[in-house]
């Protein structure tokens, strides 16, 4: 576990530094640069955005005897948005995690996760998620999508905000940020593992919280 928050916090600390990094005074103020909190979708750009491995989270967390949420991520994962600035609703997404890259932190518990008891990764390698809606819902969106695992499809809404955009630099291209976030039941998708304590208490709960930080550059187009 120590493993997999200290990772994400070093993303963090990383993403925050190669966006203000790029900040000069010949550049446009960061305020002008960068929005925040559901900034306006027109501030950015349509264009097909990829994933940004080196700074996105593809995570979750699972409720353990009742008492903590204990979390994990895929370390190996792609996916891009096809946005589209004057409509977002017509936007789309997709991301592939790959299953064998599960990590929590402890090597035993993620040897386990690979087992049929939970992910069977030999037989059942990826975890697919592909986009069918996107709507508006308050100041955020909500996408819903095909999300297979284990051989099992379902439907699923991941309410999400677009946290952010970064104008094209000299250093970089256009990018993005989303964070969104939703619960699954894992019996759904045929990991049935873990049985209930004398006390009545579940040892792992059944609902699983997906977690989403992404930020993703745009794709540059060939000349």
């Amino acid at each position: 576990m120590k493993k997999a928050i200290f990772g994400f916090s070093i993303a963090v600390f990383a993403v925050f530094g190669f966006w203000t990094g790029g900040v000069t005074a010949e550049n446009r103020s960061f305020g002008e640069r960068f929005s925040v909190n559901g900034g306006a979708a027109e501030t950015g750009e349509s264009g097909v955005y990829n994933f940004d491995k080196a700074h996105s989270f593809i995570g979750f967390k699972v409720r353990h005897m009742g008492l903590i949420e204990v979390p994990g991520f895929f370390r190996d994962f792609t996916g891009e948005v096809n946005f589209d600035a004057k409509d977002v609703a017509k936007s789309s997404v997709n991301f592939k995690a790959m299953m064998t890259s599960v990590d929590t932190g402890v090597e035993d518990r993620d040897n386990h996760l690979r087992r049929a008891d939970f992910f069977e990764v030999e037989k059942f390698p990826e975890m697919t998620f592909k986009s069918t809606k996107v709507e508006k819902k308050g100041k955020g969106w909500i996408v819903t999508g095909d999300l297979t695992m284990k051989g099992v499809t379902k439907q699923v809404a991941i309410p999400f905000e677009i946290s952010g955009w970064l104008s094209a630099t000299e250093r970089t291209g256009m990018k993005m940020g989303i964070a969104g976030e939703t619960v699954i039941n894992r019996r759904d998708f045929g990991v049935n593992y873990g049985n209930n304590l004398p006390s009545g208490i579940p040892a792992l709960s059944d609902d699983v919280k997906v977690v989403l930080q992404i930020e993703a550059g745009k794709a540059k187009v060939a000349e």
